[in-house]
């Protein structure tokens, strides 16, 4: 599966799937499986991670901004559940903080691969202020620089003229070149016999002795330099002595494959400047490729940051000026407080918590008061909307804890979320989508009956249908059906936010009750809200109540509808239709899409009596003869391919002829006002 992944999100980063498809992929691997537990969702969390890692920088823009909030407040959540595995939880905690640092990941920009020569050669000079040459040809001998008509005047100084640089480095490459064992030396090298018996030093500058000649005939001023014993010098720092020794006897009796006679191989020249080379300034200098050595480029001086506060110590500030707030009333003075803390961005949720946790059980005033300093914390930018709802989570998960002292801690929490919702710190839907499925339940309905309290019932209202909340949903799963959510709505006296569905349960009482249109009319008017008497729903109620008042009219004593009522029956059902035609006709004259809902509400209705023959092309007709419904809507209910409703296919088999005979009809209707 995760390869399958890999493969989606490569595709969809190549702009070869739609960001539609992406999306679902994301929310199929986000979503609760039915009778999956939590911990056996980590190969559908990992597989998350990696497509969010490839495409997540595309799919993270300006219009799919709350879609991406939304995805990863659940992850947030999941990543602070301890049922995934620990692995998991990181997976996941590192995807959250790749989006942080806006999709550059850490490594980014970090070079772990080897270095060419070169490279080395730059960082030499960079760090150590050593200057070395490129590699010289085969028999190219230094004194062909030093003296030749390459070296300006200028350029053959004297050690004691050179000053600066040179009394911190000594020689030049090309001159002392190390004091390890095996380090052949020219006969500049300072270190080149320590001993006033030495014939190549004899402590006076400018009278050197030529060398006596020997097996390496190594020239006035070239030198050799075994690679293998640099390595050893480097190796063996602490016995320069020793190696200054085991060098007399070598520059003697070097064998002669440690000799490369008249070469000049900068690969193997030290990094490391002569030891000595500070105790003998008089030497003359030894100049190589370059007059001076590179200035050395001072680092600048580490400043030492104070290191941020612990945790611990971050929650004692926290309480303190949440204490002091709620004592002086200084929102001014706090909202100051929490921007000097400087709270790391982690933190941020764990320092709500502790607000909220602290007005609990204080006054009602106060935790107004609390609410308030959230609200203007992010007012000032310095917290997020996704942020308090990780700290209203995080104190949810403590109410066991906390209602051994505050026992209506829910209630408060509902204040809180209230007020949230009120400031537009979070939605509604935000606010339903971690409490689905019963989850702390009754705290979603308490918190919409806190803002009912806060602001007003209508405002509640459209907020909620905005939303597109399920609220049954929302219920624990073995009371997830209408009635039962009715019950406990109107228990909360929240029902007045499904108001279809109380009309639903009361229209076909009142219709038996009196039938007559007036009485009707009047029952409606009085009880339902002119803003829904153009909605779907309340027509779609509306025709059904009609119907099955007709049938309970047309049943036998069994109870049992007639699957072929008799002349009587039907001139009957037509009167009845007759004596509803001013209702119907007041709520779905020059409305298609209202008379189609309404030929939808008969089709459910023919297809729970079990599509009885001729019943729905007997309705068809009346409505068609009464002018309840129009040409437009039967041929618009036709060409409809919604599955909502249930029936469709039965009912086509039963009407179609007729539509077909109602669209003939009217194309020659419209031929004859051609002509």
């Amino acid at each position: 599966m995760l390869g399958n992944i890999k493969f989606i999100g490569e595709l969809g980063k190549l702009d070869l799937i739609h960001e539609s498809i992406l999306h679902k992929c994301i929310k199929t691997l986000l979503e609760k499986k039915k009778r999956v537990q939590l911990k056996d969702m980590g190969e559908d969390l990992e597989c998350l991670c990696q497509i969010m890692r490839t495409v997540g920088p595309r799919l993270d823009h300006e219009k799919a901004k709350s879609l991406m909030d939304q995805y990863f407040g659940r992850m947030r959540s999941l990543m602070n559940n301890k049922e995934l595995p620990a692995r998991i939880r990181f997976l996941l905690q590192d995807t959250v903080e790749l989006r942080e640092n806006n999709w550059v990941p850490r490594k980014a920009f970090i070079d772990n691969g080897p270095k060419t020569i070169n490279q080395i050669r730059q960082d030499a000079v960079k760090d150590l202020g050593v200057f070395i040459p490129a590699s010289m040809s085969q028999g190219m001998r230094m004194d062909f620089f030093l003296e030749g008509p390459f070296m300006p005047n200028r350029m053959k100084l004297d050690r004691e003229t050179l000053g600066g640089l040179a009394d911190m480095f000594g020689q030049m490459p090309g001159s002392g070149i190390g004091t390890g064992p095996g380090v052949i030396q020219d006969r500049y090298s300072p270190t080149m016999g320590r001993h006033r018996t030495n014939p190549l030093f004899n402590g006076h500058v400018g009278h050197i002795a030529p060398p006596p000649p020997s097996q390496f005939d190594m020239g006035p001023k070239s030198f050799v330099k075994s690679s293998q014993v640099q390595n050893q010098h480097f190796l063996n720092q602490n016995q320069n002595q020793n190696h200054m020794a085991q060098q007399q006897v070598q520059s003697k009796d070097m064998p002669p494959r440690f000799s490369k006679k008249g070469q000049l191989n900068a690969d193997e020249i030290s990094l490391r400047p002569a030891q000595s080379f500070l105790l003998n300034k008089n030497q003359p200098p030894q100049l190589g490729l370059k007059t001076n050595p590179p200035p050395i480029q001072e680092k600048p001086p580490k400043t030492n940051k104070k290191p941020p506060p612990a945790r611990e110590e971050l929650l004692k500030m926290t309480e303190a000026i949440v204490t002091e707030y709620l004592n002086s009333k200084n929102l001014t003075e706090a909202v100051s407080g929490v921007r000097d803390m400087k709270a790391p961005k982690h933190f941020l949720p764990e320092m709500l918590s502790k607000i909220i946790v602290c007005s609990l059980d204080r006054p009602d005033e106060d935790k107004e008061h609390a609410s308030t300093l959230i609200h203007t914390l992010r007012t000032e930018g310095l917290i997020s909307g996704e942020n308090f709802m990780q700290a209203f989570l995080a104190v949810l998960d403590q109410c066991p804890k906390i209602e051994v002292d505050v026992p209506l801690v829910k209630s408060y929490l509902a204040q809180f979320a209230a007020r949230a919702v009120i400031a537009e710190l979070v939605s509604v839907a935000e606010l339903a989508h971690p409490l689905e499925n019963g989850t702390h339940f009754p705290l979603f309905l308490l918190c919409l009956q806190q803002t009912a309290k806060l602001k007003d019932r209508e405002w509640l209202t459209d907020l909620f249908t905005q939303s597109k909340v399920n609220m049954q949903k929302m219920l624990p799963e073995i009371d997830q059906n209408k009635d039962r959510m009715l019950e406990i709505l109107e228990g909360k006296s929240l029902s007045f936010l499904f108001p279809l569905l109380k009309l639903e349960k009361e229209l076909l009482k009142q219709i038996t009750a009196d039938p007559s249109p007036q009485s009707i009319y009047k029952w409606i008017k009085d009880n339902i809200s002119p803003k829904l008497h153009t909605d779907k729903g309340f027509v779609n109620i509306l025709m059904t109540s009609f119907l099955q008042y007709i049938s309970q009219e047309l049943c036998v004593v069994d109870g049992e509808e007639l699957s072929a009522p008799s002349k009587e029956q039907q001139d009957q059902e037509k009167q009845l239709l007759l004596a509803f035609k001013p209702v119907m006709q007041k709520f779905l004259h020059d409305h298609t899409e209202l008379q189609v809902s309404a030929l939808y509400a008969l089709q459910v209705h023919c297809n729970a009596s079990g599509f009885p023959k001729g019943m729905l092309l007997r309705y068809f007709v009346n409505f068609y003869d009464m002018e309840i419904i129009e040409e437009e809507a039967f041929l618009a209910w036709k060409e409809d391919i919604t599955q909502e409703f249930p029936g469709k296919g039965k009912a086509l088999f039963q009407v179609n002829q007729w539509l077909t005979w109602l669209e003939t009809a009217e194309e020659e209707e419209s031929e004859d006002d051609a002509d």
